[in-house]
């Protein structure tokens, strides 16, 4: 189980670089952001089920955290996409 804890710790910190990387490199266009807040759902997602320790747990447990990340990247991706739409 140590061992599996550790790829997804490196697991974390390679998309941590990557989102990093795309802010300070300036790679930033509206699919990109689609791509930032998929893999912060996905960090999100994976530290709540073993950092957390949540990944045994009912699935109503599990649940709470899931639906609260969802909604807040749903709401910044509004955010982010409204002014371009209109």
């Amino acid at each position: 189980m140590k061992k599996y804890l550790e790829y997804i710790w490196v697991t974390l910190i390679v998309l941590t670089i990557f989102a990093f990387l795309l802010g300070y490199l300036k790679y930033i266009s509206t699919a990109l952001v689609a791509v930032l807040l998929i893999t912060t759902f996905l960090k999100g997602a994976l530290v709540t089920d073993y950092f957390m320790g949540l990944k045994d747990v009912k699935l109503k447990y599990r649940l709470i955290p899931i639906v609260w990340l969802s909604v807040t990247i749903s709401l910044i991706a509004v955010a982010y996409y409204l002014p371009i739409a209109t």
